[in-house]
């Protein structure tokens, strides 16, 4: 399954729908292209809708962490929603949980982003 993101907006936060495997290769560089590409473009609020990941590898995590310490750095956010329970058991052994804020309702996510 080839990997694809669609991209919207939501109030001031820019949604990423993810679908397909979130791997090494496609999955991965597509992520980072278009996350470098938001964060360059002024973008400092981002929500990964991951309830259509079929899978994440180790590139995947750090795409993920990627995004989240780049945004960080300049004063954003990255957030995930809706993980698929494959992403869900990756990260929560990986611990990211502890770290990445997740949310399974689009408008309680969108809400928690400062100043909206």
């Amino acid at each position: 399954m080839a990997f694809a993101v669609r991209e919207r907006r939501n109030g001031p936060v820019v949604v990423l729908e993810l679908e397909g495997r979130l791997t090494w290769g496609e999955g991965s560089d597509k992520l980072d292209a278009i996350v470098r590409r938001l964060i360059e473009g002024g973008e400092r609020a981002l929500l990964l809708d991951c309830s259509r990941v079929a899978s994440i590898d180790s590139q995947g995590i750090k795409s993920l962490v990627s995004g989240y310490t780049s945004l960080e750095k300049r004063g954003g956010q990255l957030k995930l929603l809706r993980l698929s329970p494959r992403v869900r058991e990756v990260l929560e052994l990986t611990r990211l949980t502890d770290v990445l804020k997740v949310f399974d309702d689009e408008a309680a996510a969108v809400k928690s982003f400062p100043g909206r």
